[in-house]
């Protein structure tokens, strides 16, 4: 035991086998209601790529980018090479990224919903902006409160979600986040495949449906019930108990209820949480808030969703086939995350990130040889091959969808003991949101650089994130949040760090 005792850790001994309780339709209900936000998260995502590469919003905002896509002398990976094209996409993110270490003051002290009810005002503040755009600058105005929205929600949801989870299925349930990202990816890629037949509204149409999603998330966390573990740590611990009770469907709540009450007391005794963090005790957690986001952004998923259309157009397929393409990739992403929630708190979180792992390294160098051999300068690739390398692209896309997608965000929101947990999931975002501005901002230089190494590039990080699964993190199936700090004691890379 490190230090001794367990007087820095948040328990004092494991009582999971004495927790209580069932998966009552509150908790499902609060679950699907908060997991909501994630379908901002997903929408943004899958809807600028599909906007970028239509005609008409690209003469309005970048004529530049659609004069170098008329010349068809053009280097095939380089026709949308453009730093103000990549700062429309990548601007939501470094906003983000600021807004989601502000977030965790608020979380902590106002509780999550007040983080899920911000986000989605500032999301649809964003989204009008955004569909109303005349210039530039206003675009980017929109961008960057839509990063606010995301900044928020996505800090406070994981949490949310961990927390309301009984143990037992606080895998399954924590990926309603997943599922909403990929269904609103999926939203957005066949809203783009529609509204680029409208001339020459339909962008606006395609950046203003974002309130949809926004409005869902406002009003949902209006009438969600705060977390029991959020109550306690504010005081209320009488009506955090009675929460508990309802949310498990049993009186029977005292050794979870005595979890988080010694959660919270330690919590509320530490009044720096950011430098707590930084402790030798929470080596461990740290280490996982930075490689997990770090690592699902460098898998080279983002790139294909943000750039699916851009990127099947660059391969030589026409407007409406890159786009029915993306909107493919979309689907099955989607599809994928369901087989993650079946099997995650069944087979652990360790076998899918690595099976995961094998299947996008294998995809990725598919397609590399494929782009090397038969798409050159000024070529188009084949039927056959553009086939093959959709079926490609949409076989990577399934392995993410059930690895890396959502544990990236499923791992770090259930190892943070309750006095770094706010400071812990920040990190978590803010990391995950500089690398998708960091991919965002360079993936078309990359691409223009790298011509069909990019995806080489990626899978040479998937092989290390892979090994790096294998070596450093223990499996986190069926063990209580507050009672984690016992995993990493008997891991046997940690446990010398941590003596």
């Amino acid at each position: 035991m490190a230090g001794g005792s367990f007087t820095t850790g948040t328990v004092t001994k494991e009582r999971a086998q004495q927790y209580k309780g069932r998966v009552t339709a509150y908790v499902i209900i609060a679950c699907i209601v908060a997991a909501t936000g994630g379908s901002l998260f997903g929408y943004d995502i899958g809807i600028s790529g599909g906007v970028t590469s239509m005609d008409d919003f690209l003469k309005d905002f970048f004529p530049a980018v659609y004069r170098q896509k008329k010349h068809a002398h053009e280097n095939n990976y380089c026709k949308y090479d453009n730093q103000g094209l990549a700062a429309f996409t990548s601007s939501l993110y470094i906003a983000g990224l600021v807004a989601s270490l502000m977030a965790s003051p608020v979380t902590r002290r106002y509780g999550r919903r007040a983080s899920i009810i911000g986000g989605g005002i500032s999301f649809l503040i964003g989204s009008a902006l955004n569909a109303s755009a005349v210039n530039l600058a206003m675009l980017i105005l929109g961008r960057v409160m839509l990063g606010v929205g995301i900044g928020f929600g996505n800090q406070a949801i994981p949490l949310y979600l961990s927390e309301m989870a009984p143990t037992h299925l606080r895998g399954g349930l924590n990926m309603m986040f997943q599922v909403a990202t990929t269904f609103g990816i999926f939203t957005a890629n066949m809203v783009n495949y529609g509204t680029q037949r409208i001339k020459p509204w339909g962008w606006r149409l395609s950046l203003g449906l974002a309130a949809v999603p926004a409005l869902l998330m406002t009003v949902g966390g209006i009438f969600l019930p705060e977390t029991p573990n959020s109550l306690i740590e504010r005081g209320s611990k009488e009506k955090g108990r009675r929460l508990l009770e309802k949310i498990r469907g049993t009186s029977e709540v005292d050794a979870e209820f005595q979890d988080m009450v010694d959660a919270s007391e330690l919590a509320n005794s530490i009044k720096h949480p950011f430098r707590n963090i930084l402790e030798r005790r929470n080596r461990p957690e740290l280490v996982m808030a930075i490689f997990m986001p770090t690592f699902q952004i460098l898998t080279g998923i983002n790139s294909i969703l943000f750039y699916a259309p851009v990127l099947f157009q660059s391969m030589g397929f026409g407007g409406d086939a890159s786009l029915y393409s993306s909107a493919l990739t979309g689907g099955v992403l989607a599809f994928s995350t369901f087989i993650s929630i079946a099997t995650v708190d069944r087979l652990g979180r360790r076998l899918l990130l690595i099976s995961g792992g094998i299947q996008m390294i294998t995809c990725q160098v598919i397609v590399a040889i494929i782009l090397g051999i038969k798409f050159g300068e000024n070529q188009e690739l084949s039927k056959s091959y553009s086939i093959l390398v959709v079926v490609v692209v949409c076989l990577f896309v399934v392995a993410f969808g059930w690895s890396w997608g959502p544990l990236g965000w499923t791992v770090p929101s259930e190892i943070f003991p309750l006095e770094i947990r706010s400071a812990g999931q920040s990190i978590t975002v803010a990391v995950n949101l500089l690398f998708t501005f960091i991919i965002a901002q360079a993936f078309l230089a990359l691409l223009c650089s790298f011509k069909f190494g990019i995806f080489l590039f990626f899978a040479g990080w998937i092989t290390i994130m892979t090994i790096f699964v294998y070596l450093f993190l223990p499996e986190t199936k069926g063990i209580p949040i507050e009672e984690m700090t016992f995993m990493w004691r008997k891991h046997w890379f940690w446990k010398k760090i941590l003596h």
